[in-house]
């Protein structure tokens, strides 16, 4: 059984680089469609850093902590914020930049928290050093995961907006007809661990770049 006190003590480290990863992915969308000309987000107040503005009960909290003590890929999602593509000033190509913005955040923020480790790791030896390193460890590998999660080429995530992109029109259009069913297969996917057969080698070739990067 596990013990309360540690249960509580992973809790805490994993709870802030959880909630930044998955609402700053969010922001960073809404920031995105407002500056190609979709101010739907701006208008709604979700454009923010707040956390409370796009904290999913189920998915920012429940769900990502039921995937890492059950041991599987780490999985969540805030609530998404709405973006109008026929609102940005060309819908087709600027779709790719809002698409991306998402995996670019989750990217920034890993290096950050890579950041925090070499800081921690360089630190004299004290009270703050081990549990900086063991968050910052934590932001890598949820920004990590997030980062890779969303870019697999299926709709809606990030990964099939970017392919609609780029398609061209006959065959966007016909890739764009699986986005009703696209979190369905996901699901298919993470319970049948074929997701984590397709994004583990992806995940731990980033951990090693980011690793080798920052020399920890």
């Amino acid at each position: 059984m596990t013990d309360p006190t540690q249960l509580i003590q992973q809790i805490a480290i994993f709870a802030l680089p959880v909630i930044f990863a998955i609402t700053m992915h969010e922001a960073a969308h809404g920031y995105a469609a407002r500056h190609f000309g979709d101010s739907t987000a701006y208008m709604l107040g979700r454009i923010s850093l707040n956390p409370l503005r796009h904290i999913d009960p189920i998915g920012t909290i429940l769900v990502p902590l039921l995937t890492y003590f059950l041991g599987g890929i780490l999985f969540g999602w805030a609530k998404p914020v709405p973006v109008n593509f026929n609102n940005l000033r060309n819908p087709k190509k600027d779709m790719l930049w809002v698409a991306a913005a998402g995996p670019a955040s989750n990217l920034a923020m890993a290096l950050f928290w890579a950041l925090m480790i070499k800081i921690a790791v360089l630190a004299p030896d004290n009270y703050f050093a081990a549990p900086l390193a063991e968050m910052g460890a934590a932001g890598v590998t949820i920004n990590v995961v997030l980062m890779v999660l969303n870019l697999l080429p299926l709709p809606p995530l990030d990964g099939g907006r970017i392919a609609v992109s780029v398609l061209p029109n006959p065959m966007s259009y016909r890739f764009a007809q699986l986005e009703p069913y696209g979190m369905i297969i996901l699901v298919i996917l993470l319970a049948t661990n074929i997701l984590g057969v397709i994004l583990r080698p992806l995940i731990n070739l980033t951990m090693k770049l980011l690793a080798s990067l920052f020399g920890f």
